[in-house]
């Protein structure tokens, strides 16, 4: 669909193609007659048969998509096509297609399959942008600007201390994924119920022949109806999508022309806006937050189906697949967007300077106040400081001017702030330095983590 394409990734809409899924059921039927063979519950001829026609490019995928309705899913018209071509090839051959498999255990790998895939890609681009995200950190040393609170400025952090803010929850997301992707990413093959009734004793043979041909990890048992471990790899995809979705809109409210502290890489007609030439749209962003705003639902669907009834459900299992592929899609879409965006953005550290100087030092009156309260007693310090805040608003000046005039005057003794403090209450570089040294820490470990990541490739 048109606009569902927008949410998702080319590489990602690739990965879930109708080809590629039936492929990867291909794949599937392929190792289960070998499989079969090396345990000796088929003829090796017949298993050599099989595997050879199971080639999605052979079949009509398209009408094999248009059967599935009708037969509840799409494994039954693979399976059929399947076994109607062998028997063209060998006749003898085609009794031993999908021998003492079902349709879940055929669909459940192949997506099982694809989505190790899709992982991969996921892990590669989401490690690229939590590596940009620190050499721009690393990159940026004690540059003040306004930390907002509930979108009002609050108090001075740095550019650093935020670009942290952004990285530490996709770093745990990439190595979430990477936990959750082990324990999720299992062979699903049970029969009917999940006994494997059919397979007699060669059943433990047949489950470790699959998976060694399919270099997936042999499950404790069945789950057609066990969909936790699956689902937790949905729910870390979506709190990925989260972490995507928080930076995304952090960048875009940095990108606001009143704002300008945060712009996407310049480039021609890159996000121009035909009717208003001034403008220049934060579309990196943009795209971001529209592939995860789906994702809460799309995780509440998952949820749902969790359900089945008895040995295997009526309808959830569909359910389940159709809202799989796209939290995928819109998890890699975003990573690849913010990568786009933070491949060469532009900062505007004096912006972000210069927004913190228009506060005319009302960013310290929490400092101030945490000051003179021990020596001035909180009633007296409480009437000081709203009186200060008062007249740096009605524009008298700023608070450290005010300050300094009442010092002047005797207003506000000599003994309750030293000048040594006075100073380094609006000492900008010297705020950021602090700010930065709350994670100068995790930038060596968050490196470190990342170094981890990229010497062990994704499975």
């Amino acid at each position: 669909m048109l606009f569902e394409a927008f949410l998702s990734s080319t590489a990602m809409e690739s990965v879930f193609s109708p080809t590629a899924v039936v492929q990867s059921m291909m794949d599937v039927e392929a190792a289960l007659a070998r499989s079969a063979a090396r345990v000796g519950l088929i003829p090796a001829p017949a298993a050599q048969a099989i595997a050879s026609l199971c080639r999605a490019e052979l079949y009509d995928v398209p009408a094999l998509i248009a059967a599935a309705p009708h037969s509840g899913n799409l494994a039954l018209p693979v399976v059929q096509r399947l076994r109607e071509t062998v028997a063209l090839f060998d006749p003898a051959a085609a009794v031993y297609v999908h021998r003492g498999a079902s349709a879940q255990d055929l669909v459940d790998t192949a997506m099982v399959l694809r989505t190790r895939e899709a992982l991969r890609l996921v892990d590669d681009d989401l490690q690229q942008l939590c590596g940009r995200l620190l050499d721009l950190a690393e990159r940026h040393a004690a540059v003040p600007m306004l930390g907002r609170t509930m979108m009002q400025p609050a108090q001075v952090i740095s550019l650093r201390y935020k670009l942290m803010n952004w990285l530490m929850p996709l770093l745990r997301s990439a190595e979430r994924l990477r936990e959750q992707g082990c324990a999720s990413l299992l062979l699903q093959l049970g029969g009917a119920v999940g006994t494997l009734d059919a397979m007699g004793d060669r059943a433990d043979d047949m489950l470790t022949a699959v998976a060694a041909e399919l270099s997936l990890p042999r499950p404790d048992m069945c789950w057609h109806t066990q969909r936790d471990r699956w689902l937790r790899l949905g729910l870390e995809v979506g709190l990925l999508c989260g972490n995507l979705g928080k930076l995304a809109q952090d960048f875009a409210l940095m990108a606001q022309a009143e704002v300008d502290e945060l712009h996407e890489p310049p480039g021609e007609g890159y996000g121009a806006c035909l009717s208003m030439p001034h403008k220049k749209n934060p579309v990196a962003a943009l795209q971001a937050m529209a592939a995860v705003q789906r994702a809460p639902q799309r995780v509440a669907g998952l949820m749902s189906c969790m359900t089945p009834e008895h040995e295997r459900g009526l309808g959830q299992h569909q359910a389940e697949l159709a809202e799989w592929s796209g939290l995928m899609g819109g998890a890699h879409a975003a990573v690849q967007a913010l990568n786009r965006a933070l491949a060469e953005p532009v900062i505007r550290v004096d912006r972000m300077r210069a927004h913190v100087l228009e506060r005319q030092g009302l960013v310290a009156s929490e400092r101030l106040e945490h000051l003179l309260m021990p020596r001035l007693g909180r009633q007296r310090t409480g009437a000081m400081i709203r009186d200060l805040i008062h007249r740096v608003r009605q524009g008298e000046g700023s608070l450290e001017q005010l300050l300094r005039t009442a010092i002047d005057v005797g207003d506000l003794p000599a003994m309750a702030i030293s000048p040594i403090e006075l100073a380094a209450m609006f000492d900008l570089d010297a705020i950021a330095a602090q700010a930065d040294g709350r994670v100068e820490a995790l930038m060596a470990e968050a490196r470190q983590r990342l170094d981890a990541l990229a010497a062990q490739p994704c499975t």
